[in-house]
């Protein structure tokens, strides 16, 4: 029987980086929520102790490197140390809406989503922090996927506090049609930029978790935008025309290479949705509608 799964993905309202660690990793101080924008993914359970991955997107591996393959892999391995119940084999398929490379968390919420459904399916073997500790090792996005709440992320991203009254809002996504590379948009960073911006944000971020209804827009900022722009000319011209296009705040998320506007009120998205996608009908940018609550 073969199981449908939904994979949900991510944008980051602010993010600071904060340092740079000893290992050669990123401090993260980060408000991260799940959109309604989703990849399906499909789970056949065979007999043969065989597994595999297929993409419909080209861009998306179908090897051991897709981080959907790994996360099998990975819980299978631990399931053997703690149970010597019957392992079958498995296949993965995933119909890909996220645009990959996009900062959205594609892979992430792909490996999070089967690490979930492989958990039930066997009758939850480990805990969701015990899941969460695994999925760490794949991705820091993993984590979140699996967290179930929007949250402020620190340190790599493992480090999660739940936002629990976060305003909902509709958003207008963009992929410009390019994969920024994340290892260059964190080592292209100018710390010099963003320090004071940094102190700011942080000195205020208490409200979110007092549990009163925190409204996000005065405080959308990412640290990476900066550096992705200077690295990436077409980064830079998506966002300044669609900030033109729709008259409001435009935001990255993650490290790129996607930017998204936030909307209060349905027919309003509806109308920055339409003019995005008159400018650009037969351009490689792909525009979204999406929200969160």
């Amino acid at each position: 029987m073969i199981n449908k799964y939904k994979s949900f993905a991510k944008i980051n309202l602010f993010l600071f980086v904060t340092s740079k660690r000893e290992d050669g990793y990123h401090n993260l101080h980060s408000l991260m929520t799940q959109i309604d924008l989703c990849d399906d993914i499909y789970i056949d359970f065979i007999d043969k102790k065989k597994m595999s991955v297929t993409c419909d997107h080209p861009g998306v591996p179908e090897d051991e490197s897709n981080l959907a393959l790994k996360a099998a892999m990975l819980f299978y391995h631990s399931l053997k140390r703690t149970s010597s119940g019957e392992k079958k084999g498995l296949t993965i398929k995933i119909i890909k809406r996220i645009p990959p490379g996009g900062g959205l968390g594609g892979g992430s919420s792909n490996a999070a989503a089967v690490l979930t459904a492989l958990n039930a399916y066997y009758k939850r073997p480990f805990s969701k922090a015990e899941l969460m500790k695994m999925g760490l090792t794949l991705g820091a996005d993993i984590p979140f996927f699996l967290f179930g709440s929007p949250a402020i992320a620190r340190g790599v991203g493992e480090r999660l506090e739940k936002v629990p009254a976060l305003r909902s809002y509709y958003l207008v996504l963009c992929d410009p049609g390019i994969a920024a590379s994340t290892a260059k948009v964190y080592k292209n960073i100018d710390f010099t930029l963003t320090s004071n911006q940094k102190y700011n944000m942080n000195t205020g971020l208490n409200v979110p978790l007092r549990g009163e209804e925190f409204d996000v827009r005065d405080q959308m900022h990412n640290d990476l935008e900066e550096s992705a722009c200077r690295l990436y000319p077409e980064i830079k011209e998506t966002k300044e025309e669609m900030a033109l296009l729709l008259q409001r705040k435009v935001v990255m998320t993650g490290s790129g290479s996607s930017f998204f506007a936030l909307f209060s009120a349905r027919e309003n998205a509806d109308r920055g949705y339409e003019r995005l996608l008159k400018k650009w009908a037969g351009s490689k940018r792909k525009v979204f509608l999406s929200s969160f609550n």
